[in-house]
């Protein structure tokens, strides 16, 4: 029974006139993808970048008085901040 007297049918509380609505993600998130490599220009240099990124967190952390040293390794142990391995990416 519908209380507000509409002439719509209810199923598991959907009207029956909705039109299903679906968007592709896949390649929606490849268009954009491709629009950032565009946006950067044949100019970017993907081993470059890499390289100044590593040059640059050795320089963050170089230098670094005893206590200071002692801290970095305490945090890289716990996984807060990433070491010097490969992908030196965090744990958590």
């Amino acid at each position: 029974m519908n209380q507000d007297n509409s002439t719509e049918s209810v199923t598991d509380g959907a009207p029956d006139d909705l039109i299903p609505f679906t968007i592709d993600l896949t390649f929606e998130e490849a268009r954009r993808r491709a629009e950032v490599v565009t946006a950067l220009g044949p100019e970017w240099d993907p081993v470059a970048a890499l390289r100044g990124e590593d040059e640059a967190y050795a320089l963050l952390y170089s230098g670094l008085d005893a206590e200071q040293q002692r801290t970095y390794d305490m945090l890289v142990a716990a996984g807060v901040l990433p070491g010097d391995g490969p992908g030196r990416a965090p744990a958590h």
